[in-house]
């Protein structure tokens, strides 16, 4: 039976809890709690403001001062909107308590009296294991909790629940079990909020943003609105918006969030273990796209931490080259560079790689090259004043037109991220309730099934190819990607756009994931061309999604890569040119 919390003015709870999103990182959209507050109808709002990179900002923060470690600006977001919420009855759901839970909720607590309003603010804590000592040096160490703590803190009637290291999509599953009153064994139910959390998680991605059919969207100059899902007793839910809103709502932008920054076929979280080869979406009208059929078993034995620790000391200066003889000039820096920081060299230097310009180019900046010196030490001496004073000090003795695209910085610290793995029983997973009551989660059941294997060495569901002619095109011709980072891992989610040939889709889709093998991934990225690559087919999305473990180093703060998120590896990999069957065309 439905919980059903009271969605406000007297209203009864819905067949269907509308759950809107309002940031999708730290630094999200300060209006967007506002524009969803009073854009349209929802019954819970949810906001995520965390990342493994923003773990270790948090860190950096608590180092500072111990009283901090939350999200600064979701307070100010609930300062300007609290009267809304409650007026209206929106429950507020957010990870922005980081490493902070318990002084978020006081904060909130202190903001809400100083504007003569008592909202009843829960918090879940237990994710913190770095009191445990498990890994000397950490900075911070947070277990991935599930969504029925959340759950159980609207249960017992709170308007805000603020947790810490939660997965991104429990927030959306947290309110979904609540509203529909599921159980922890309620798996193909669970399976199917966490698919429409992980669409709502990264904010107005689900409507268009970082979309690489982005011609395809009505371009004007209201910004893009924040996603909200319908999610009904089954699990089942339809992706949407509010009207008037910028963006759209599409199978393709709904596919372009489902296989962002995902790892196989089988999405392991701290509630269920949801199989995306299952799942099938439709467009159901305009701005509203239906996901069913979401099959999820029960999660694994284990729950994942995200480790921060901090890593040493890194710089870069970034040289221009313009004109003939580049490649000569970038060799003579290089040796003259090398040689100065000899005495006592960082212990790593990395050089960018050349993109040559194109000849008899029309302006100075088009008949330019960008050259990125990047180094890293445990300590902060051989990459400060001693690395840019040596680059500096070539200014009127090195190659011809010496110039850098910014004065030398002083070094700065960077983190280390990986993922650890810990038994459920070692974690404490706890609600504070509004009233100070503290309720322990227990442990679901769980599943002793090996961890995925590589689909892309299991035998393929379709036949060899036939002899046809092709045409040497970009791979971005008929097929969208995105991509992103898990920690050192890069992901790329490449499918078949729905572009109105319906004709020939099925035999894209076929092409498609004939073509993608970690054979032709090596050569559509040759940096890949020594690491792992995994590569995991999802027919069912017109999909197949890629992981290259290593790609980013160790993870986004410390990868000295050109795009050390791998935000833009996808739209590269669009633009490689493969053979397409002119059939498909």
């Amino acid at each position: 039976m439905s919980l059903g919390f009271d969605t406000g003015a007297g209203r009864p709870a819905q067949p269907a809890v509308r759950i809107g999103n309002c940031s999708g990182f730290y630094g999200d959209r300060l209006s967007a709690m506002r524009e969803m507050l009073e854009g349209g109808e929802i019954d819970v709002l949810t906001g995520d403001y965390l990342a493994e990179l923003t773990m270790l900002i948090l860190g950096k923060d608590t180092m500072k001062d111990p009283s901090l470690g939350y999200a600064k600006t979701f307070v100010r977001q609930v300062e300007d909107t609290l009267g809304i919420a409650l007026e209206r009855g929106v429950k507020i759901v957010s990870n922005a308590g980081g490493l902070n839970p318990a002084g978020l909720a006081t904060k909130l607590g202190e903001v809400a009296n100083g504007l003569g309003l008592a909202p009843r603010i829960a918090y879940v804590a237990g994710d913190d294991l770095r009191p445990l000592g498990l890994w000397e040096g950490a900075l911070t160490a947070n277990a991935y909790l599930g969504g029925f703590g959340i759950a159980a803190a609207l249960t017992r009637g709170a308007d805000i629940v603020v947790t810490g290291r939660v997965t991104d999509a429990s927030l959306v599953v947290g309110a979904a079990a609540a509203h529909h009153g599921w159980s922890m064994t309620d798996h193909d139910a669970l399976a199917g909020a966490v698919v429409a959390g992980h669409v709502l998680e990264c904010g107005t991605q689900a409507t268009g943003g970082n979309f690489s059919g982005f011609r395809s969207l009505p371009h004007t100059g209201t910004p893009l609105g924040f996603p909200l899902a319908e999610v009904a007793a089954d699990g089942s839910s339809v992706i949407t918006k509010h009207d008037g809103t910028g963006g759209a709502v599409t199978v393709d932008t709904v596919t372009a969030q489902l296989v962002y920054e995902i790892q196989s076929t089988r999405y392991l979280g701290p509630d269920v273990t949801t199989h995306l080869d299952s799942l099938s979406l439709e467009q159901v009208g305009p701005d509203r796209v239906a996901i069913t059929g979401v099959r999820g078993e029960a999660p694994p034995e284990q729950l994942k931490v995200c480790v921060n620790e901090l890593g040493g000391w890194r710089n870069s200066v970034e040289l221009v080259l313009t004109g003939l003889e580049i490649e000569a000039k970038a060799d003579w820096v290089r040796t003259q560079l090398d040689a100065a920081l000899a005495a006592n060299p960082p212990a790593e230097v990395a050089w960018s790689r050349l993109a040559m310009p194109a000849p008899d180019a029309d302006s100075e900046e088009g008949a330019s090259a960008l050259l990125r010196c990047t180094v890293k030490d445990s300590a902060p001496e051989p990459v400060g004043r001693a690395f840019t004073s040596a680059a500096v000090e070539l200014a009127l003795g090195s190659y011809p037109g010496f110039t850098m695209t910014a004065p030398p910085a002083p070094a700065t610290p960077f983190g280390v991220y990986r993922a650890e793995y810990v038994d459920r029983s070692v974690v404490e997973h706890t609600v504070v309730h509004a009233d100070g009551d503290r309720e322990v989660i227990g442990n679901p059941p769980v599943s002793t099934l090996p961890p995925a294997t590589d689909i892309g060495a299991r035998p393929s569901p379709y036949p060899s190819p036939s002899d046809v002619l092709t045409r040497r095109l970009p791979l971005g011709t008929f097929v969208h990607a995105r991509s992103g980072d898990k920690g050192g891992d890069a992901n790329i989610g490449l499918w078949v756009a729905h572009d109105g040939r319906d004709d020939v889709y099925a035999d894209r889709v076929e092409w498609l994931c004939k073509v993608i093998n970690p054979r032709r991934v090596r050569e559509l990225v040759p940096e890949s061309a020594d690491l792992q690559v995994e590569v995991f087919l999802l027919p069912n999305l017109g999909a197949v999604n890629v992981v290259i473990h290593g790609l980013l180093g160790a993870g986004v703060a410390a990868s000295t890569r050109f795009d050390p998120q791998a935000k833009g590896l996808g739209e590269w990999i669009r633009s490689r040119h493969v053979n397409i069957d002119g059939g498909l065309l």
